[in-house]
């Protein structure tokens, strides 16, 4: 469901993330709360090649592989949480074994389990926190991990200048094209500033390494910094980089 340059469901794709964005900037309980969410220590990890999974995002998945069939299965009967991670350059080696893995996450919860034929199944994640896997263990047919999560703190907020910058930037970027209203919306005072960041870093065309490099930063303002930048490189790109020697 990432959303491309170009792409004629840009409009629906985005509308969709929006309005889930919206539900869960006002349903989810506030980040650093003692009545967060619980996560288990030790969750199923589920590690894809250009996946990157952010907090306060929704995460629609296909399970058909048989050892995932396993993870989302104890996952129902257990914490309802799954660890998404990004697989690190060279993973085509091993696929189907344990290729190394970046070690900071996003755990999501379970809010969505569709059965389908065959022992298939459709699921939508709820983005969490951020986790760093202090400990792998391959006991069952995937791999599991113990984690340590990074949540954010309740305090945390954009600087204002920052939030500005980023609606200049992402009009510039869009333009008139297709979605450009729809990428707009996102800034709407009702929308969060962790949901505005989060969203944007998921839906903005860039490679899964450098949506990695967001996930990994310290802080919101941080992540959001990264994000101007990367912005700003991809409207570089499509004025043929010029000014660059």
């Amino acid at each position: 469901m990432q959303l491309r340059r170009g792409s004629r469901c840009v409009d629906k794709a985005l509308g969709l993330r929006l309005s889930w964005g919206m539900q869960l900037d006002r349903d989810q309980t506030p980040c650093g709360s003692d009545s967060l969410y619980r996560v288990p220590e030790r969750i199923p990890l589920f590690p894809l090649p250009n996946v990157v999974f952010f907090p306060k995002t929704y995460l629609p998945l296909h399970i058909f592989e048989l050892r995932y069939r396993e993870m989302l299965a104890d996952a129902v009967a257990g914490g309802q949480c799954i660890g998404m991670t990004l697989l690190k350059e060279g993973w085509e080696r091993d696929y189907y074994g344990t290729p190394p893995i970046f070690e900071v996450g996003c755990v999501g919860r379970l809010v969505g389990v569709e059965p389908l034929v065959e022992g298939r199944s459709n699921i939508l994640l709820q983005g969490l926190h951020r986790f760093e896997i202090r400990e792998q263990s391959f006991e069952k047919s995937y791999r599991q991990g113990c984690i340590v999560l990074k949540p954010c703190s309740a305090a945390e907020s954009l600087d204002p200048k920052i939030r500005a910058e980023l609606a200049r930037l992402l009009t510039e970027y869009v333009g008139n094209r297709e979605g450009g209203r729809l990428w707009r919306e996102w800034f709407r005072p009702e929308v969060g500033d962790e949901v505005l960041v989060n969203n944007l870093s998921t839906n903005l065309d860039v490679t899964p390494l450098e949506k990695q490099f967001l996930l990994e930063a310290d802080t919101l303002q941080q992540r959001a910094c990264r994000l101007l930048d990367l912005i700003q490189f991809e409207i570089s790109e499509q004025h043929g980089l010029k000014g660059w020697d």
